[in-house]
């Protein structure tokens, strides 16, 4: 299985390096890099890599947002987070919003060749200190998908289940099933316990 990679990050040695790490490998297709938002989704629009090496922080956008808008662009280029930070709302932060897969930016080789055939293949992957992490504070903090983030932004900002409807283009009934989802995840009984929690968690 061959894969076409193309990486977005704004710091040239941390491309060229992983570059380096890539370029003799059979399975691998280099397509290039971008070292921001605006040149990524240029790019796109004339041709698309099957996996992206994104950055999560960039100059002109964050990778966060930057990776939704690819995956609600281009649904089939699967996306891995890469960063120099392992904390646990970043990495939650990036799946959420539609990433395959999170890796460091002290990977080998070895390790970004799994990353990238792992998500190529449908499956999710972790670095091992994202995978850590993660398993941390999954006591404390449930796993919400991007819908319901949705839905809690849109709580938080003081819509109405019909309100968030309305604005979501989904039914009412929807609405009142992520809403009633969120408080059973984040184990509270009410609107306001719920966005206490999601605020101590950067969420919203």
């Amino acid at each position: 299985m061959k894969a076409s990679v193309f990486i977005v990050d704004d710091h040239y040695m941390v491309i060229e390096g992983i570059r380096s790490l890539l370029q003799n490998e059979k399975n691998i297709e280099w397509m290039g890099h971008a070292t921001n938002a605006a040149s990524c989704i240029g790019f796109l629009k004339q041709q698309q890599p099957d996996v992206i090496l994104m950055d999560v922080n960039l100059p002109d956008q964050s990778g966060t947002d930057l990776c939704k808008q690819v995956k609600q662009l281009y649904p089939k280029v699967f996306v891995i987070g890469l960063s120099t930070f392992n904390q646990q709302p970043v990495i939650r932060n990036m799946m959420e919003n539609g990433a395959s897969g999170y890796l460091l930016k002290n990977a080998t080789r070895e390790e970004l060749l799994t990353a990238i055939l792992t998500v190529m293949a449908g499956k999710t992957y972790f670095s091992a200190e994202a995978s850590l992490s993660l398993r941390e504070q999954d006591n404390e903090l449930p796993l919400i998908s991007r819908r319901e983030k949705e839905v809690l932004l849109l709580i938080a900002d003081g819509f109405t289940n019909a309100e968030i409807a309305e604005k979501l283009f989904i039914s009412v009934a929807t609405v009142n099933t992520h809403r009633k989802s969120l408080l059973s995840k984040f184990r509270v009984n009410n609107t306001a316990g719920l966005i206490k929690l999601a605020t101590r968690y950067n969420l919203v």
